[in-house]
């Protein structure tokens, strides 16, 4: 029997493609409705929903980005747009975040516009309001790329001609969710809870991918190759899945964890990733970051992981390549914030 499908990648793709995109939109409007209700528990079990299923909805964006959910990239591009607005990030393209993501693949680096590293080291006094909030679990560091992502075309001059979208999306969205304040409060702030979830979810997963910072290059048609370019990619790459043992957890992330396999073969859809990753890697424990260990770090360093010092790890040196997965695997680096695939900048 062929694997082919007229629409989808291939035939499996219909089923777990489809399951993804069932649970990631159904979810989302079901949690959006039980933001409304009077009870309690009905609210929570809501906001829970409802920033997992946007979380699957990004993943989701990232696997039309690569391609692998329809044969045709013209439908791949549709469905990322729509999806584009369920997470939120509307306000820029598809394109774009299709395009930055292109640049980490091929640059074998984070190549950005904005260097938020930087931005917080000449405000001091915004770092430990930050600070603050992460140690409350608000997510304020990645609110920053948000609030650069809500007014892209304010923002980024390479953005400009993308002014009338920005303005666009921003009555809309900003419409609704400021009538939705006035006249259901409850619903409107418990829709932010939802959506800091995802961010927590997204961060948790990039925050220890890679060993590198930001790369300024993201306009640049030809930049240098700072660490070797593509056959030194696997060295900066590690992976951080929910489970080796079993396949079924890793769907919590659409399997975003084995992330060594995402770069050694993008096309190679989610649901294929742990066997693709036992072909290249095997399944010894020690390639990859354990997810007990990863959570402690999350907790531990919160605060930390701000400006990547303040704790006991500023007296060892920067990690790199096998170092990296080495420390990572004690539990001994902070990890990194707003590094989703979801900026495009």
């Amino acid at each position: 029997m062929s694997t082919k499908s007229r629409l989808f990648h291939e035939r499996r793709g219909m089923f777990y493609h489809g399951a993804a995109l069932l649970y990631g939109v159904g979810g989302y409007l079901l949690g959006l409705a039980g933001l409304f209700s009077g009870s309690p528990l009905v609210n929570l079990g809501a906001v829970l929903l409802l920033g997992h299923a946007m979380t699957i909805c990004a993943y989701m964006i990232h696997e039309c980005g690569h391609n692998t959910v329809f044969r045709s990239n013209r439908h791949n591009a549709w469905l990322g747009r729509f999806l584009n607005w369920v997470c939120g990030t509307s306000y820029g393209t598809f394109e774009d975040i299709r395009y930055k993501h292109f640049r980490h693949h091929m640059d074998n680096d984070d190549s950005v516009w904005f260097m938020c590293d930087e931005f917080l080291q000449r405000h001091p006094r915004l770092v430990e309001l930050i600070k603050l909030l992460e140690w409350f679990y608000i997510p304020a560091h990645d609110m920053i790329m948000h609030f650069i992502t809500v007014f892209t075309a304010f923002i980024i001059p390479q953005r400009r001609d993308q002014m009338l979208r920005n303005v666009m999306v921003l009555v809309i969205r900003g419409g609704i969710w400021f009538a939705v304040l006035f006249t259901y409060p409850k619903a409107a702030l418990l829709y932010l809870v939802s959506y800091m979830i995802m961010m927590h979810i997204l961060r948790f997963k990039d925050g220890v991918q890679h060993d590198y910072d930001g790369n300024p290059t993201l306009f640049e048609e030809d930049p240098p190759s700072r660490y070797g370019g593509r056959p030194t990619e696997q060295a900066h790459t590690f992976s951080n899945p929910e489970s080796l043992r079993y396949d079924w957890p890793n769907y919590f992330t659409l399997c975003f964890g084995f992330h060594n396999a995402h770069h050694k073969r993008p096309t190679v859809p989610w649901y294929d990733l742990p066997a693709y990753h036992r072909k290249q890697f095997g399944d010894d424990p020690a390639g990859v970051i354990p997810f007990s260990v990863q959570l402690r770090m999350y907790h531990r360093y919160r605060v930390q992981r701000v400006t990547h010092s303040g704790g006991e790890l500023d007296a060892l040196p920067t990690p790199w390549e096998a170092e990296y997965l080495e420390r990572a695997r004690a539990g001994k680096i902070y990890g990194g914030n707003a590094v989703s695939f979801l900026n495009s900048f």
